[in-house]
């Protein structure tokens, strides 16, 4: 069974909050975040550390100190403790979305929807999926960017060979009788199954999993309460 989870960024974050958060997180990842110059990246990149971190820890009993991560060398990360344990991060605008999994691949992306040009479309997409996209009603083409756009994020995170696979190598499709999308595809000999969540009308999430057994919804965390729980080494979200 996977497990998928949000989490809302806040606007601001105390200064000892944050500072106790940033040293729960590995050096190499402290460094990266210090790197960054605007504050949404700063509070996305580190949140979404913590947020894998917590949800490790109630797996397995674990203190954080003990959390080490290992990475492929497309930059994938695993638990280095145990590899059949699959996760996968994902953030944009206000929202921060993680999915995890035993045994199988798993992936998840999420989107702010936002005006885009259609050349994007026919740079990135493989050509079946830009005709489909063209024939939408203005009304209805920007939503199926960006289903189509998450999904195959989705999937290359889920592979976990980060861009060494173009967006236009594989197909997206929309099965007309339920409405669920599969793929064509031929960089993995898993079979790939797709899920999508409605948490915000100005976001899409979508998520991709080599087993059909997604959530019916997302567990929606509330980030101070995940401070709480996650600086008391207390179970939850």
């Amino acid at each position: 069974m996977t497990e998928v989870y949000a989490l809302q960024v806040p606007d601001n974050i105390h200064p000892q909050i944050y500072s106790r958060l940033l040293s729960s997180v590995s050096l190499t990842k402290q460094e990266r975040i210090k790197r960054f110059k605007r504050k949404e990246d700063i509070y996305r990149t580190l949140i979404a550390d913590v947020l894998i971190r917590s949800i490790i820890s109630v797996k397995y009993g674990m203190p954080n100190q003990d959390i080490t991560f290992t990475y492929n060398s497309y930059g994938k990360p695993f638990l280095l403790r145990d590899n059949n344990f699959s996760f996968n991060v994902s953030h944009s605008g206000r929202w921060i979305v993680a999915i995890i999994g035993e045994q199988q691949l798993v992936g998840i992306d999420v989107e702010e929807i936002r005006p885009i040009e259609i050349d994007i479309a026919r740079c990135f997409f493989a050509p079946e999926e830009y005709m489909v996209l063209k024939e939408k009603e203005e009304r209805e083409y920007l939503s199926y960017f960006y289903d189509l756009w998450t999904l195959k994020e989705s999937y290359i995170k889920a592979i976990g060979r980060g861009m060494s696979i173009p967006l236009d190598s594989f197909v997206i499709k929309r099965k007309s009788f339920s409405g669920e999308f599969s793929i064509s595809q031929k960089d993995s000999l898993h079979s790939f199954f797709f899920r999508q969540y409605a948490i915000d009308t100005k976001y899409k999430i979508s998520a991709c999993a080599t087993s059909n057994n997604f959530p019916e919804s997302i567990t929606i965390c509330d980030f101070y309460e995940l401070c709480n729980r996650f600086f008391s080494d207390r179970k939850g979200c």
